[in-house]
């Protein structure tokens, strides 16, 4: 497997299924686990919920594909700290796994237009009070997965949740939601890495975000950026 290929990285265990993950999960520490979201007698949504409901939490890198992206907000939802395409490369998977361990998020904000196009739409149902589509049941992942139904759909967020950060902070939640990196905010800010990371963490601790995908998807539901705005950056 390619994570055991690295020095830094190994395996502590692999699930077939979400129940299963959450067992094994209960008996060895992880700091990351790659979920899917199609496995048998719990979905990955539902794993990911139940497993970052407790303190001290794994962070959760969601795997997909193009015909499953009606899973992707609400797996994000449930507190998933990013996904990837199952079809990532290599190094995209390892560099997502340090990114998350590092405490930052995975979010395919600047992935494929493509990929763009398909979850664009759920943020705006979502934004708009629209149901997202039903979920059969199933899931996976590095770690696990279950239930019979679909996921609950995600309610629009409260606009009021951005009145708590500044004008500046605000500003920043918006770059961010467009895909900016701590490099990207620093050249459109002009300000120090220092600044911004000063910044990215007054936006979390401000909307309650506990990463910076978390915050993102606030940002959608709150209508600060609407996935058009998001799909016109892609098309640029």
């Amino acid at each position: 497997m390619v994570i055991d290929s690295q020095p830094d990285l190994a395996v502590v265990g692999q699930a077939g299924d979400g129940a299963a993950a959450l067992a094994l999960l209960a008996e060895v520490e992880a700091d990351v686990v790659l979920m899917d979201v199609r496995m048998p007698r719990m979905d990955g949504i539902e794993a990911t919920r139940r497993l970052t409901a407790g303190d001290g939490a794994p962070r959760v890198v969601v795997l997909t594909t193009f015909d499953l992206d009606e899973y992707v907000v609400s797996a994000i939802g449930a507190g998933a700290s990013g996904f990837l395409l199952k079809d990532a490369e290599p190094e995209e998977l390892l560099a997502a796994v340090r990114t998350v361990h590092a405490g930052d998020a995975v979010i395919a904000a600047r992935a494929t237009r493509a990929l763009l196009q398909h979850v664009g739409p759920l943020l705006a149902d979502e934004h708009d009070g629209a149901a997202a589509p039903a979920a059969p049941g199933g899931a996976g992942g590095a770690a696990g997965a279950d239930p019979a139904g679909a996921p609950a759909p995600a309610r629009a967020a409260d606009p009021a949740a951005l009145e708590a950060p500044t004008p500046r902070e605000r500003e920043v939640l918006e770059l961010m939601a467009r895909g900016a990196s701590n490099t990207d905010l620093m050249a459109r800010l002009f300000v120090s890495e220092a600044t911004v990371k000063t910044h990215v963490g007054r936006v979390l601790a401000k909307t309650g975000s506990r990463d910076r995908v978390q915050a993102v998807v606030l940002a959608y539901r709150c209508g600060l950026v609407r996935p058009e705005d998001l799909l016109r950056d892609a098309e640029g």
